[in-house]
C-alpha cells in the first residue's frame, strides 16, 4: 500500500486488459501500469469504465487488483472500482480490494432501476461503513443515468471515509461556478473527468484528473497537469492543443473504443472491447491511429 494522498494530481485510469471470455491478463495489466509508475502519476484508477469494471466477474476484478498491486508495489497508490448493481455485491468487491492491498475506492451508483436520491445515499453509505479505505464519490451520468443533487453529495460529504468526488464536466461548461458551489457544501476532494476538458477544470481550481488518456500518454498528461495546477494557462493550453487530434477521435468514437484501439495496436497489449461493444471499423480505427502516432511519439521522445 502506498502512504500517499491518491485523490489529488493526475489519476491514470488504464484499460484492463482481457480476452474474449473476460479472463484478465495479469502480464499485460502491469506493461500498462508501469510507465504511469515510472511518469509520476498521482494515483491509478484501476476497473474505472475505461477499465471495463461493469463487464468483469467478481473473480476477475479480484484478478487485476491483485495483479496490479504486485505490480504497483506501493509505488503510487491504487483507486480500485467497487461498483455493482446489487449493494451486496459492491460491499464484496470493496472487501476484495481491501484484503488484496488496495488504497482507496471508486463507487459509481450502477443501476437498471433507476435509484432515488436516498437509495443511492444507503448505498454509498453501506460501502463506505464496510472498509477503513478512503472511497471517492464516482458521478457518471453519461453511464450511470444517476445525478447526484448537491443535496446527496453533501450529506456523503459527511460520511467519514467518503473523501472525494469524481465530477463530469458541467453542461454548461461553468467550471468556477460548479467547483465554487461544491466547497461550499462538501469538503469533498473534487476531481474531473472529460480529459478534453481537463486543462480548464485544474485551471479553475479543481484538485485532481481522473485521466483516460493518462494510460497512453502518462508523461504528457502529467506534463498538463502540473502547468495547469501550478496556473501556467500558457502551458496547459500548448499541452491541451497537442492532445486535440486525441480529443476529436475521444468525442467521435467514444473513448473507451479509441483506448482500446491504441492500447492493441501502438502499445502491443491485446485488450478485447466486452461484446456488445465491437472494435472500431478499419477506417475509424486508422483516424485514431493516425491522429495518435505523432503524440505517441513525442510522448516516447519526451519532446514536451
Amino acid at each position: 500500500m502506498s502512504s500517499v494522498y491518491p485523490f489529488r494530481g493526475l489519476s491514470a485510469f488504464p484499460p484492463t486488459p482481457a480476452d474474449i471470455n473476460g479472463r484478465v491478463n495479469a502480464q499485460a495489466l502491469c506493461r500498462l501500469l508501469d510507465p504511469f509508475c515510472d511518469a509520476g502519476a498521482a494515483s491509478i484508477g484501476l476497473l474505472g469504465s475505461t477499465g471495463i469494471y461493469a463487464y468483469l466477474t467478481r473473480e476477475e476484478r479480484l484478478r487485476a487488483v491483485k495483479a496490479a498491486v504486485e505490480c504497483v508495489n506501493g509505488r503510487v497508490p491504487l483507486i480500485v472500482g467497487a461498483g455493482a448493481l446489487r449493494t451486496d455485491h459492491a460491499l464484496d468487491l470493496a472487501r476484495d480490494a481491501e484484503a488484496a492491498g488496495a488504497d482507496a475506492l471508486l463507487l459509481a451508483p450502477v443501476s437498471y432501476t433507476p435509484l432515488t436520491q436516498e437509495e443511492a445515499y444507503q448505498h454509498f453509505l453501506a460501502v463506505a461503513k464496510a472498509t477503513r479505505l478512503p472511497l471517492c464519490i464516482y458521478n457518471n451520468p453519461g453511464t450511470t443515468h444517476f445525478t447526484f443533487s448537491r443535496e446527496l453529495l453533501q450529506r456523503l460529504s459527511d460520511v467519514e471515509t467518503i473523501k472525494a468526488v469524481k465530477m463530469p464536466l458541467p453542461a454548461d461548461g461553468d467550471l468556477r461556478g460548479e467547483l465554487a458551489q461544491l466547497r461550499q457544501k462538501t469538503d469533498l476532494s473534487i476531481g474531473y473527468s472529460g480529459d478534453w476538458g481537463a486543462a480548464e477544470a485544474l485551471l479553475s481550481g479543481a484538485d485532481a484528473w481522473y485521466s483516460v488518456i493518462s494510460g497512453l500518454l502518462p508523461r504528457t498528461a502529467l506534463a498538463l497537469t502540473k502547468a495547469a495546477m501550478a496556473g501556467n494557462d500558457v502551458e496547459a493550453h500548448r499541452l491541451d492543443s497537442l492532445l486535440q487530434p486525441l480529443w476529436e477521435v475521444f468525442k467521435a468514437y467514444g473513448s473507451i473504443r479509441v483506448v482500446y484501439t491504441l492500447a492493441e495496436h501502438l502499445l502491443g497489449v491485446q485488450a478485447e472491447l466486452p461484446r456488445p461493444l465491437m472494435p472500431l471499423g478499419l477506417a475509424e480505427r486508422q483516424r485514431v491511429l493516425d491522429n495518435a502516432q505523432p503524440l505517441i511519439e513525442l510522448e516516447h521522445q519526451s519532446l514536451l
